[in-house]
């Protein structure tokens, strides 16, 4: 494999306590960058996948047997209508590090970061390699090919050469991830799948917001696993610099934070400081009411407030309460909401209500969550025992490919929500609909429009912006009244 850095070569590192944050002060120090806020606020994300891998240890390679290669079909995958995984892929292990993708213009500063990141890595990473992604697939492309050779065509290759991958690098980092090729995106999400169940943390750059790459290109279905694979299990980072009129520049990670680790307090911070009130950044309580009963909100910032998930729907709190918070406040931050399996369904229906509620009042919504949204209001192991009691042959001797096949199955509940439509899981139509609307809906409060539309960003029309859209979003709220 073709590299920009050398991997072959022993490894050579600095000290531990040197991570990417030194390393850019001393090169602010030296004069050979200039300091600059936004930049740093994105190091900041560097140096704490640094810190993470200081204490990660990448499990031992298991090969797959060329066995475990062959097409297998079971009475499981027919079911779900696709080709199910096979037992040649294991499962993400729970201590793999979330990697990083950072996506912005030319100018950005994306080579300078992956720079800072790849010069700067800790002592435990055994193995480093850096490469260009188009270089990679090309060499991706040219193993899998002999594979086929050697063992035939209906061999699936791609789990072998993940393995062979992952025994050069601890760490990938890719330069320029693009997709443009449909042979490219048909391997890209098992290829992803199986480099991090051996444990390989991926770090990687881009021009495109993954919900950019491939667009339009052939058979772009196929690809759409892909990405949510880089959203789930990436953070995904902004390098572009916009600045509102309060000068108070944007976080650059997204508003959805998994799982609730070391790094989840900061996300709040950053997004209060940008969605509440810069001059009195510090949180206070405040009372609203409804029909005569008072909602406490436990702390405040500007039009921001901020509940924890057990303070807010841990409480006997509807529609009404919901109603009125809209029109008392612009953005919401919810942290610490869990997994909600049937035992929660209460809890899980009263959390889709809000977001229905955020969603229609247009407000922004910041979270931080112990599993990815695919998994906040079914599991792969509830929707597992759900099927065996629904009469569906699952195969107990093949549970890693059957939870792959599940796992894939809620990344992409919108495409697939009509074959749970027998499920037990859910009580009927309409309970179902408002589960696949939900996260139909985070998906969208997500999006880079949906979070920066009337926050006065200059690039969007600055104050004049900011003003149009309360006065617009406050006109909705009182024809809702």
């Amino acid at each position: 494999m073709s590299r920009q850095a050398d991997s072959d070569a022993p490894v050579t590192h600095v000290p531990d306590n040197h991570g990417p944050i030194q390393e850019y002060d001393r090169r602010v120090a030296a004069g050979r960058l200039r300091d600059d806020e936004h930049q740093r606020g994105i190091i900041q994300n560097l140096q704490n996948l640094h810190d993470d891998l200081v204490h990660y240890r990448a499990r031992p390679i298991v090969r797959p047997s060329l066995e475990s290669l062959k097409p297998t079909k079971s009475l499981f995958s027919s079911w779900f209508g696709q080709k199910a995984a096979t037992g040649a892929i294991q499962a993400i292990p729970d201590n793999l590090p979330r990697g990083l993708y950072l996506y912005g213009d030319v100018g950005s500063g994306k080579t300078m970061l992956m720079d800072l990141f790849y010069d700067t890595l800790p002592s435990s990473v055994q193995s480093k390699t850096r490469i260009h992604f188009h270089n990679f697939m090309q060499d991706v492309h040219k193993r899998l090919h002999r594979m086929k050779m050697e063992h035939g065509n209906d061999i699936d290759a791609v789990p072998f050469v993940a393995a062979d991958i992952a025994e050069q690098a601890n760490v990938l980092c890719f330069d320029e991830f693009q997709c443009t090729d449909v042979a490219d995106a048909m391997i890209l999400r098992r290829l992803l799948e199986s480099l991090m169940s051996h444990g390989v943390v991926l770090v990687t750059t881009s021009n495109r917001h993954p919900d950019e790459l491939y667009k339009n290109g052939i058979q772009r279905d196929s690809f759409i696993p892909a990405i949510h694979l880089l959203k789930s299990r990436l953070h995904v980072i902004n390098l572009n610099s916009p600045t509102d009129y309060r000068k108070i520049q944007r976080p650059p990670s997204g508003v959805y934070h998994t799982p609730l680790d070391s790094h989840a307090a900061s996300h709040i911070q950053k997004w209060l400081r940008f969605l509440g009130d810069p001059e009195s950044p510090e949180p206070h309580s405040e009372t609203q009411k409804v029909w005569g009963r008072d909602i406490h909100v436990p702390r405040v910032s500007g039009r921001c407030a901020w509940f924890t998930f057990q303070e807010l729907i841990g409480r006997a709190t509807g529609a009404a309460d919901y109603l009125e918070l809209m029109r008392c406040y612009d953005a919401f931050i919810i942290s610490d909401v869990p997994g909600m399996t049937f035992r929660e369904r209460d809890l899980a229906r009263r959390f889709i209500t809000f977001i229905d509620a955020v969603y229609e009042s247009r407000a922004k919504l910041v979270l931080t969550t112990a599993v990815p949204l695919t998994e906040l209001f079914i599991s792969p192991q509830e929707l597992r025992e759900s099927l065996k009691r629904d009469g569906v042959p699952v195969d107990d001797e093949e549970e890693e490919a059957t939870s792959h096949a599940m796992q894939h199955m809620l990344e992409d509940v919108n495409s697939n929500i009509d074959q749970l439509k027998n499920s037990s899981l859910f009580s009927g139509d309409e309970e179902r609909f408002a589960f696949a609307r939900a996260l139909s809906r985070l998906s969208e409060m997500s999006s880079q429009e949906w979070v920066e539309r009337g926050m006065g960003l200059e690039s969007m029309g600055g104050k004049g912006e900011r003003d149009s859209w309360a006065k617009a979003r406050s006109r909705q709220m009182e024809d809702s009244m």
